[in-house]
């Protein structure tokens, strides 16, 4: 994770949250983001965008969406959500909090874009077969959210995607789960096959009592439709838990 210099450190967003207008005043006027902006991108056309740490890089491409102001709101999402990553899957009502609704769609365009591509991965190809594509495209999705949700991959006979759904969405440490549900969404898909996956927002991919009396419900009920359970994949910030591979099913 990339650090702010002390000068691009953001102000207390958990306190009174001045307007956009007010912090970018407050931080940066018009000449000197016009001036921040070009030399930004004439960094970036000599040397790559690799060349630009995680602020510079957010700066740059809220520049696109704002005609001023991007350093400013920049390290305030960055002082939010602590990564270029975590600013970019933020839900969008988090984003709206520091940016305007259209900053925010754009951001969320990008990370979309992301997960699209990971996910153009995955039809056409058995996915016990090609798992490490499979999870790249979990972390992706789901390693930095700040709430917990819990989703099912359909699988025909194959093992090929039929359908890649978030079946709820929860707290920080809870999403329910309805293992009915489950089985009538496979039922409706005609899926021979499923896989769970939940991401723990606490970045700890450790899986909970919880986790595996309900992953006990739900092959019970699977067993009893013919629809086999293949794994219940538990993402957390860094790496994931696989309940096959822990024995825990």
């Amino acid at each position: 994770m990339s650090k702010l210099s002390p000068h691009l450190q953001a102000p207390d967003l958990f306190g009174d949250l001045p307007g956009v207008g007010e912090v970018a005043a407050r931080y940066a006027g018009p000449s000197r983001a016009v001036t921040s902006n070009a030399s930004l991108r004439a960094r970036a056309g000599a040397s790559g965008l690799a060349a630009l740490n995680d602020a510079e890089a957010l700066e740059l491409l809220l520049s696109r969406s704002m005609p001023c102001g991007a350093p400013a709101n920049a390290a305030a999402l960055l002082g939010r959500f602590g990564c270029l990553r975590r600013v970019l899957a933020a839900d969008f009502a988090a984003l709206c909090v520091i940016v305007d609704a259209g900053v925010a769609l754009d951001l969320q365009l990008i990370y979309d874009a992301a997960r699209r591509l990971a996910a153009s991965e995955l039809p056409g190809r058995s996915v016990m077969s090609s798992w490490s594509a499979l999870i790249g495209y979990l972390k992706l999705t789901m390693a930095h959210c700040e709430r917990e949700a819990f989703r099912v991959l359909f699988l025909d006979k194959k093992n090929q995607l039929i359908a890649d759904e978030i079946m709820n969405h929860g707290t920080v440490d809870h999403a329910p789960v309805y293992p009915r549900e489950v089985m009538r969404r496979a039922l409706e898909l005609s899926a021979s096959a499923v896989i769970l996956v939940h991401n723990h927002p606490s970045g700890d991919q450790t899986p909970s009592t919880a986790d595996v009396e309900m992953t006990r419900k739900v092959v019970e009920g699977a067993r009893t439709l013919g629809i086999a359970v293949h794994d219940h994949v538990v993402v957390g910030r860094a790496d994931v838990a696989s309940f096959k591979a822990l024995g825990l099913m």
